[in-house]
């Protein structure tokens, strides 16, 4: 895994990822990884994490990862 990762950092290297945006993109996806393995369970993927549930919502809702309707809001759409 530790040769995948390198060639991977490589390849960003090579491709002028920025810094910021190569952390931004590898967060989201390890935080989306973590929540299907814990079947969308935010405190038991912020436990696996390492980070306080609050953290991680704060990071789901900033990377818009959540895709579920909320509860208690009501659509703005008119009906046709």
């Amino acid at each position: 895994m530790k040769d995948q990762l390198e060639a991977l950092i490589t390849q960003m290297i090579e491709h002028e990822v920025a810094y910021e945006d190569a952390l931004i993109e590898f967060e989201k996806k390890f935080i989306k990884k973590m929540m299907e393995k814990n079947n969308n369970n935010r405190s038991k993927a912020a436990q696996a994490l390492g980070i306080h549930r609050n953290t991680l919502s704060r990071k789901i809702d900033e990377y818009r990862l959540d895709h579920r309707p909320r509860r208690g809001r009501k659509s703005t759409k008119p009906k046709s």
